[in-house]
This record gives C-alpha cells, structure tokens and sequence, in this order.
C-alpha cells in the first residue's frame, strides 16, 4: 500500500487525552518525506509521558527548558531529544493545551523506504527487517530523524502521522521500560503495543481489556 495520499491525522487528533492518544496512535503510519524520498513506517509501540506529576517526563514539575518548551506548546509537533547525547528519540505532543505531554514512538514496522532505511542504519541485506526499528533511537536513526526535527507540525510534510489500514489487533500494555528513577510512576502502566508482534522492541506484558485510567482520572486522585 502506498502512502503517498494517506488521510493525515489532524490536529484534533493530538489534543485529546494523552493516554488515549498513545493507544490510538498504534496501527498508524508515521511518514518522513525528504525530497523525492519517502519512508513510512507502521507504530506498534509507544509510551505516554505526562507531566507535571510524572517523575519520568523531562517536564516533570511544568519543567521549562529549551528543550521542553515545545511540550507547553500547540499540540501535534514534534519533541525530539537525545539519549547520552548520541540517540535520537521521536516524540508527539498530546493532550489538553498548556500540561506537557508526548506519545514516545518506541518501535514502527517498516513500510516503504526499507533499502533507504538500511543504508542509514549501516545495516546490510542479511539483517531481518524487523531489526531495523524495533526501538525508539533504531527507529530515529532509519528514517533519519534528529534533534533539528524538535517543534516540527506534524500536520506539515516532511514528518507527519496519517490513517493505517483499518484492521483489528490485540493491545498489550506494560510499566514503561528504563525509567527505574521515576519512584510510583514507575510503574504505571503507560505502555501499549501491538501483541505478540515482532516489531515490537519487547514483548513483556499483560493483555489489555479495559480503557487505561486517563491522565484526569489518576490527576483527580492526587488532588
């Protein structure tokens, strides 16, 4: 299937509840267009950040920093940061106005733009596909996504989300992974992907079957 005139996600689509959003954006295409070049990807996996009462969000705390401003922004740009300096990770800004809040893109399946994808991993032929962005800064590095992408309108046209083909799917859901500083919020289960699916950076879960408590509802209980 090509992508080349997809329905573009609006930016209504982003403005709602972030964990929501991180739900829904699964099944969806994130496409990266570069000149004449084009690569798309299916999102199977992702991880809500929601500040300010989430230890794990950079924004923890309404946190403003060159680097967080575009989280208490309009919705539906890009938050790209780096990991150690050196990995790119890619970030969608969601929810309500003014609370920083992204969707981190943790893993995608390669849909178009594969040999392209390669080259920019380093990666040769004999590498199996699901390899190349089975995780967030794999995922960066293969469609070529940095830091100089932050505050990107993802309702614009070298990096945007659009409509995936419509098809049912089982939904896991788990604890974020690697934020072992982030004391209780550790442990939320902020977390979806697509089940037992191999694009998946890790398959550790427990199924998913009723809507995840919603950043209001957990906020509500702190009050």
């Amino acid at each position: 299937m090509s992508f080349a005139r997809c329905r573009k996600l609006n930016r209504a689509f982003y403005e709602r509840d972030p964990l929501l959003v991180c739900k829904d954006m699964l099944g969806k295409v994130i496409v990266r267009q570069i000149g004449h070049c084009r690569m798309t990807g299916e999102i199977v996996e992702t991880e809500a950040y929601v500040g300010p009462y989430d230890k794990a969000s950079h924004a923890y705390g309404n946190k403003r920093t060159n680097r967080t401003m575009v989280q208490f922004g309009e919705r539906g740009h890009a938050y790209v940061f780096r990991v150690y300096g050196v990995y790119n990770c890619f970030c969608a800004v969601v929810g309500p106005p003014c609370i920083p809040a992204v969707v981190l893109v943790r893993a995608v399946k390669p849909l178009e733009g594969s040999k392209l994808m390669r080259r920019n991993r380093n990666l040769g032929d004999d590498v199996p596909i699901h390899k190349l962005t089975n995780g967030p800064s794999k995922f960066c590095q293969a469609f070529e996504i940095t830091d100089e992408l932050n505050g990107t309108n993802l309702t614009g046209h070298k990096l945007f989300l659009c409509e995936g083909q419509q098809s049912l799917f089982e939904i896991a859901t788990s604890a974020r992974i690697g934020i072992d500083y982030a004391d209780e919020y550790k442990d939320v289960y902020w977390r979806f992907y697509k089940s037992d699916d191999i694009f998946v950076s890790r398959n550790r879960s427990v199924r998913y079957s009723k809507p995840p408590e919603s950043f209001h509802e957990r906020t509500r209980k702190r009050l």
